[in-house]
């Protein structure tokens, strides 16, 4: 599943199109490499996250191709979720 699509159906981000601007901006690695939003995500893959003053690592853990908001949650596990100080 496409990188992009997956973070939107996930609803780790709102929409597709936010999704596909923060992976070209190159915020978003899969297993450690720099990832487009065109990147495959598979099952069992680490997704690190970069948004403003936040990295969000979670592990996929199901693929579907739509989801209810309360089975959103299922599809990942978050492995690490921390803050960056603006003075780091």
């Amino acid at each position: 599943m496409r990188l992009d699509k997956f973070l939107k159906i996930s609803r780790i981000i709102k929409r597709r199109s936010v999704a596909k601007e923060v992976a070209d901006k190159g915020r978003i690695q899969i297993n450690g490499k720099l990832a487009k939003s065109s990147s495959d995500v598979k099952v069992g893959d680490t997704v690190r996250i970069q948004f403003g003053n936040k990295i969000l690592e979670i592990k996929v853990q199901e693929l579907h191709e739509s989801t209810k908001k309360e089975d959103a949650a299922k599809m990942y596990e978050i492995l690490k979720e921390e803050r960056i100080s603006e003075n780091a």
